[in-house]
This record gives structure tokens, C-alpha cells and sequence, in this order.
């Protein structure tokens, strides 16, 4: 057996190895993540920008139906409801990640979801027509189910269909297109485009125009050939599939990997969250995902995005064009988040997040200098520009997309969707916690708030040094093996 199994990993590694962007794999990933991740972005910053308009017509719904105006506090109250319904939307979403994706498949749950997408987009579009505020604030929490399921299926949807050397590369689209949607809607909301009285029901719509798209195209593409052989023992199916996804007729070497990946998991069976949380053999993994999602959260990504217009305007920064610089901001985030696609391969997975959650941390650091300083030292508010887009940077190239690769890298077919419904928890939580507790911790403590992500992010970086390990071409398998040793476990297949 382990003869046989040496043979088998050395043409597993040659033939592995050799795994080529297909026509149809470029495909799948293009239209899952543009039907799917783009949206999540683009409902993270859609309301940003009409946000006086929305606010008005709070106003005004609510005086034709009463008669008086609204109260200040009370309107205060429905428009913090409608910011932080979607990332309560989003935990939702992430705890039907494991029934839906056992049950539905991967590509099955993606084409259910477009219907929680296109339900929202109608009503949201339909809004004022309707005049009512309530259900925008319902299609925040339906649009947030769709965005918690969209951000755990698709990475893992994506990552079981990569062959082994592409995996960082495709798993970093889904995040390439969460930034695309943020500049989509910041370009979109801008006053002379949609971001006005009239345009802003129309830029809620819009959402729903990418799952229509969705739903159109993606039935014609395989399903995870990973959950066709190992989950439904359908090895017919998931041939025909892999064919397909690699261009040729010689898949042996990657489903000999699932059998044996199958078997090597048969003692355990299909992991629940709560034996994912009592299992030895996942300990270390299970910790790293929940360090690294809500570290990716907490690092205050969504704080140095909401203070990013205050601080161009104290450097001076005209507030008409207080907008354009937002968009070019949004569009710093993809390029760099496009350049993590091309070198997540060549320099692993380690060195963008440590290289990532680095600059984030320095950034933090001085930017609190520098907003201290800044009544003070005339330059110091163009210093404070400069830490905010060096932590833009930091975060698209390492911390923004590669804790998802690392959760369908880190475990094995049975325990992934449990993972992720894990991982996508923490994230969501986190995101909620940030924007509900930065307003407070802005007022008591002001600049100082960015030492808390600093101190985060620090932390983060040196749980990752010192635990995670380099997943960088390996097969699951092997990525098993490595953790197996931190786990202090032996792994079932070697005693075949």
C-alpha cells in the first residue's frame, strides 16, 4: 500500500501539477463569483452614498402617514437598522451554509440563493413606488442571507474544482469581485449618476440584474466533481465533470486523490458543527479559521473605509469631490486585490497574510499619530491619506481574500461546509460587532481607536507565524497531514 501510494503522489505531482486554466473553469469562476461575490460587495457600500436621499424619504413616508415629522433619535434608530441588517443577514446566511450545500450541492445552493437576491432587488426597486421604508430595511436582511451564503459557497465551490496549483489564484476571485462591487456602487451612487432623489431606488435594484445572469448561465456548468464522488459516490459524474473542468481525458491521478481522501475520512463520517468543535484531528485548523476570519474582520477594514471621508476632508479635500476620491480608493482595492490573484501562487499563501495583516498594523499605528497631530502639523493630514491607502493595500492583498482559500485548503471534503459555516459565523459576527461598536468607540476614544485594530492585527500576524502552516500546491491530503502532526493525531489512511 504505501508503495502504491508513492506512485500514486509522484504522478499525482506531475500530473497535478500540469493543471491549466480551462475555458470552462475560467467560466464557472466568472460567473459564480460575478453572480454571487460582486453583489456582496456591491450591497456592502450601495447605501453609502444615497444615503441623505434614503434618510429623506424615511422622512417624508412617515409624515404623510402620521401627519407629524419623524423624531431625530428614532430616525437615527431605522437608519443604523438598515446599515446593520445585512451583516445580520449575512450570519443568518452562513448557518445555512452546511445543510444547503449537503443537501443542494454547491452549484445547487448558488442557484437557489439567486432567488433571495432577485425577491430583494424587486422589493428594494419597488420601494418608493410603495411608500415603504420597512421593507428596505426587510430587503437588507434578505440581501444580507444571500451575501452569507454567496461568501462561504463560492470560495469552497471554487476551491474543490481548481486543480491543486491554481487553488490560491481561483479562490481569490470570489474577493476580487466583492471589491468590483464596492467600486461598481460607489461609480454607480455617484450625485450626477444614481446617488440622487430620483436614481437611488433604481441603484438598489440593480442587484438583481447579476443573479438573473446567474441563473441563466450557470446550470450549463458541472458541479463539484469533489462532492459528486465523495458525497454522492456518483465517480461517473464527477469523471465527466473533471474532464470537462481540465481539458482532457486523463483524470485518474485527481479522483485516485478523492478515494483516497474518501477513505481516510470514513471513520468520521459527515462532521456537524458541534463535532467539528469536539474533534481532536481539527483542533488546530478549527482555531486558525476562527483567528483568521475574525481577525480579517476586527482589523477595522470597515472602520478606516467609514473614516475615510473625514480624513480627506481634514486634509482639505473639497466635499463635492469627497466622492471621487472614495471611487478611487475603491478602485485601489481591486487592483491590488487583482494582484493578489497573480501572486497568491508564486509567493504562498503565509507571506501575502503576514505581509498583509504588517502593513495593516503600521498603517493603524501611524494613522493615529497623525490624526493626533494634524491640528498641529499642517502635513500630517496628507500622512493620514497616505496610512489609509497602505492599509487598503495591506488588507486586499493578504487578510481580504486568502482566509477563505485557507478554509477549503485546511479541511477535507466532510468537514468543509461546517468549516466555512464556522468561518463565515465568525466573519459576519465580526462585521456586526465593528459597526456597531465604532460609532461608541469613536466618541470616547477618537484617534485612538485605530491602536485597538493595531494591536489586532498584530496579534493576528503572529497567531499566523507561528501556527499556520504553507498551503502552496499541496493536496488536500498533504495540507491534512502537515496539520495532523500539530493535531498530534495519526491519520486513518496510512494504516490501510
Amino acid at each position: 500500500m504505501k508503495l502504491n501510494r508513492g506512485k500514486q503522489e509522484s504522478s499525482e505531482g506531475s500530473e497535478g501539477s500540469k493543471g491549466k486554466m480551462t475555458l470552462p473553469l475560467a467560466l464557472v469562476a466568472l460567473i459564480s463569483a460575478f453572480g454571487s461575490s460582486f453583489q456582496y460587495g456591491y450591497n456592502v457600500s450601495v447605501i453609502n452614498s444615497p444615503a441623505p436621499y434614503m434618510q429623506e424619504f424615511y422622512n417624508k413616508t412617515y409624515l404623510d402617514r402620521t401627519g407629524v415629522p419623524m423624531d431625530s433619535s428614532f430616525q437615527t434608530l431605522l437608519w443604523s437598522l438598515t446599515v446593520s441588517m445585512f451583516p445580520l443577514g449575512g450570519l443568518f446566511g452562513s448557518l445555512m451554509v452546511w445543510p444547503m450545500v449537503n443537501n443542494c450541492g454547491r452549484k445547487g445552493t448558488l442557484l437557489i440563493n439567486n432567488l433571495f437576491s432577485i425577491a430583494a432587488a424587486i422589493l428594494m426597486g419597488t420601494s418608493e413606488l410603495a411608500k415603504t421604508f420597512e421593507v428596505i430595511i426587510l430587503s437588507r436582511v434578505v440581501m444580507g442571507i444571500f451575501a452569507g451564503l454567496a461568501s462561504n459557497v463560492v470560495p469552497m465551490f471554487l476551491g474543490e474544482m481548481s486543480p491543486k496549483n491554481l487553488r490560491g489564484a481561483i479562490g481569490v476571485v470570489p474577493q476580487l469581485f466583492i471589491t468590483i462591487g464596492i467600486l461598481a456602487a460607489q461609480i454607480l451612487g455617484l450625485n450626477s449618476i444614481l446617488g440622487n432623489a430620483k436614481g437611488w431606488p433604481v441603484l438598489l435594484g440593480l442587484t438583481g440584474i447579476p443573479s438573473m445572469i446567474q441563473l441563466l448561465t450557470l446550470p450549463f456548468f458541472p458541479e463539484s466533481p469533489r462532492y459528486l464522488l465523495i458525497q454522492k459516490g456518483n465517480e461517473e459524474q464527477a469523471r465527466k465533470a473533471l474532464q470537462r473542468l481540465r481539458g482532457r481525458e486523463d483524470v485518474d491521478d485527481e479522483i485516485q486523490e478523492m478515494y483516497q481522501e474518501d477513505r481516510s475520512e470514513k471513520e468520521e463520517g459527515q462532521f456537524s458543527v458541534l463535532s467539528l468543535f469536539t474533534f481532536r484531528g481539527l483542533r488546530w485548523q478549527l482555531i486558525s479559521i476562527i483567528v483568521m476570519m475574525a481577525g480579517q474582520q476586527l482589523s477595522g477594514v470597515n472602520g478606516v473605509f467609514y473614516y475615510a471621508d473625514r480624513i480627506f476632508e481634514s486634509a482639505g479635500v473639497q466635499s463635492s469631490s469627497i466622492q471621487y476620491v472614495t471611487v478611487s480608493i475603491g478602485a485601489i482595492n481591486v487592483v491590488m486585490t487583482l494582484l493578489a490573484v497573480f501572486i497568491v501562487e508564486s509567493l504562498g499563501r503565509r507571506i501575502l497574510l503576514l505581509a498583509g495583516f504588517l502593513l495593516c498594523s503600521a498603517s493603524c499605528a501611524i494613522l493615529t499619530l497623525a490624526l493626533n497631530l494634524q491640528t498641529t502639523v499642517t502635513w500630517m493630514s496628507y500622512l493620514s491619506i497616505v496610512c489609509v491607502i497602505a492599509y487598503i493595500i495591506g488588507h486586499a492583498i493578504g487578510p481580504s481574500p486568502i482566509p477563505a482559500v485557507m478554509i477549503t485548503e485546511m479541511f477535507l471534503q466532510s468537514s468543509r461546509p461546517a468549516a466555512f459555516m464556522v468561518g463565515g459565523s465568525v466573519h459576519w459576527l465580526s462585521n456586526f460587532t465593528v459597526g456597531l461598536v465604532f460609532l461608541y468607540m469613536e466618541a470616547g476614544l477618537g484617534p485612538y481607536s485605530f491602536l485597538i485594530f493595531c494591536a489586532i492585527c498584530v496579534t493576528t500576524m503572529l497567531y499566523i507565524f507561528f501556527v499556520v502552516p504553507e498551503t502552496k500546491n499541496k493536496t488536500f491530503m498533504e495540507i491534512n497531514r502537515i496539520m495532523a502532526k500539530r493535531n498530534k493525531v495519526e491519520i486513518q489512511e496510512s494504516k490501510e
